[in-house]
């Protein structure tokens, strides 16, 4: 994860510079060669100082502390390790000796948290506990990457609240504005203009095909919000846009749509993502896309009080996969540190980018909706024979329950359900709308039911896909509540 800027920079190499010897204590600051004025200066610690009373100097490390709370944990236990924050002074893990996980020296302190690397994670109530690194690892890589993440948090703006660690361990997020909104869901996926082509039948080298074009407001995440807010929740957008025509139409039809835009970046200078849709008479697509690399969600993005709110203050948190490397891990653990948390539905992308860093929070996921092909992708090193065989590997990875869509069809794998909801056909084999209707209709159910679905729930949430086969723009295609019930209704299912 690299620094956003001047000032990310700045504060990650004092930081590292601080690190050494006994780490950040107030009796330092005043007794050292190195500048530590952009650390004071910091907006959330001169906002310390003054509700407190306190000098900006004693401000410093309550400040650090808290923010270190909300890393995810391995990264929360580096920076606690070499900067000597002490996070673990009020609730000591059993085994665990304070003097040497605090010594006065870095060079003890690594050895000691290598040493304790499985205690100190389970004291975080970490089930899958990552490889312990060498020393020279966190000298040379792990220490820098989590410094990074910290000056991050510490120059985002600053919405929320850290409360301490309760006696299990477990750290708790809270936010001044997090109660619950009704019906809420926040959707962290991407929003392009479609080039949609309908044609008769795929080209070939010999064959130009014959067909149609328009050009409506699409993408993964995009679709998903649309579809929601149609089932009349309460929608947000966490995306990413150019600052250009297409970029004003996405946003006008957001807002049209009843979805939240004001988490939509706007990028100054960025072309907005183009994706070329070729569909042939049964429904069968190919895609191309075309993006600004400029234009697409950074971890940055998310560090921020509004975001944090948005994801903290929803019962479903909607997140699909085609995001730039980091983007949906830190979705995932910010999630996992909320108290309550919100549901997590996950729609991987078919890109081939091999998802491993993701492996660590699949058990934030609570649902994971997506084809077969791109459930078989998520296991980029193992081959399986089946789609089932591919639900039952992610199930044991950690997360809770497995959709696999295809055809007008969901094949669902859980530890209460094992389900295969086939009972409604379509004139094509498959639309481009039907994963998102999907998606959609199940965070509704999700929130009506308070998490408790039972197989009824996935009939009309299969249902949904149905009525996205209409022609044009496929987020125009998302049917509402009453149209998923007349569909349940025709098929004779409820």
């Amino acid at each position: 994860m690299a620094p956003q800027n001047p000032r990310t920079i700045a504060i990650r190499d004092i930081l590292t510079r601080l690190c050494t010897y006994y780490g950040l204590r107030p009796e330092r600051l005043g007794n050292t060669e190195i500048d530590v004025s952009s650390l004071l200066e910091l907006p959330v610690v001169r906002q310390h100082a003054q509700r407190t009373g306190r000098p900006a100097g004693e401000s410093l490390l309550p400040v650090v502390r808290e923010t270190a709370l909300r890393l995810p944990p391995t990264e929360r236990l580096i920076a606690d390790s070499a900067l000597a924050l002490g996070l673990f002074r009020d609730n000591p893990p059993d085994g665990i000796d304070l003097a040497r996980l605090y010594a006065d020296n870095l060079g003890p302190r690594r050895e000691y948290l290598v040493e304790h690397w499985p205690r100190l994670h389970r004291a975080l109530g970490v089930d899958r506990i990552p490889e312990a690194p060498t020393v020279k690892r966190l000298r040379t890589s792990s220490e820098g990457d989590t410094f990074t993440a910290l000056a991050e948090l510490l120059t985002a703006d600053q919405g929320h609240t850290i409360t301490k660690a309760i006696p299990s361990g477990k750290i708790l997020v809270s936010l001044p504005d997090s109660v619950r909104r009704p019906k809420s869901v926040t959707v962290v996926g991407d929003a392009v203009i479609d080039h949609l082509y309908r044609v008769d039948g795929f080209p070939t080298a010999d064959r130009a095909a014959n067909g149609s074009f328009t050009r409506p407001p699409g993408g993964k995440g995009l679709n998903r919000a649309v579809a929601a807010a149609r089932l009349g929740l309460d929608v947000a957008l966490v995306s990413a846009v150019g600052d250009d025509e297409d970029g004003t139409e996405i946003l006008d039809f957001l807002t049209k749509e009843n979805v939240r835009c004001d988490l939509v970046k706007t990028v100054a200078g960025g072309r907005s993502p183009v994706t070329a849709v070729i569909m042939d008479s049964s429904g069968e697509t190919r895609l191309i896309g075309c993006k600004d690399n400029r234009v697409a969600l950074e971890v940055a993005d998310l560090l921020t009080g509004t975001v944090h709110a948005a994801l903290a203050s929803s019962e479903v948190v909607l997140l699909t996969l085609e995001h730039p490397r980091g983007v949906a891990e830190q979705v995932l653990a910010m999630v996992r540190g909320m108290r309550p948390r919100p549901k997590v539905i996950v729609c991987p992308s078919p890109s081939p980018a091999v998802p491993q860093d993701l492996y660590q929070y699949l058990d934030v996921v609570d649902f994971l909706v997506g084809s077969p092909s791109e459930l078989q992708a998520m296991l980029p090193v193992v081959s399986t024979a089946s789609t089932a065989d591919s639900a039952q590997i992610l199930r044991g990875l950690g997360v809770r329950a497995v959709c696999a869509i295809e055809g007008f069809r969901c094949s669902l794998l859980s530890e209460r359900l094992n389900l295969d909801v086939g009972q409604f056909h379509g004139a094509l084999k498959n639309s481009p709308g039907a994963a998102a209707a999907f998606s959609a209709a199940l965070a509704c159910r999700l929130i009506e039911t308070d998490g408790e679905l039972t197989a009824k729930d996935f009939v009309w949430a299969t249902a949904a896909m149905i009525p996205t086969q209409q022609l044009g723009a496929v987020p125009r295609a998302m049917p509402d509540r009453d149209r998923i019930d007349d569909v349940v209704r025709q098929g004779g299912k409820l």
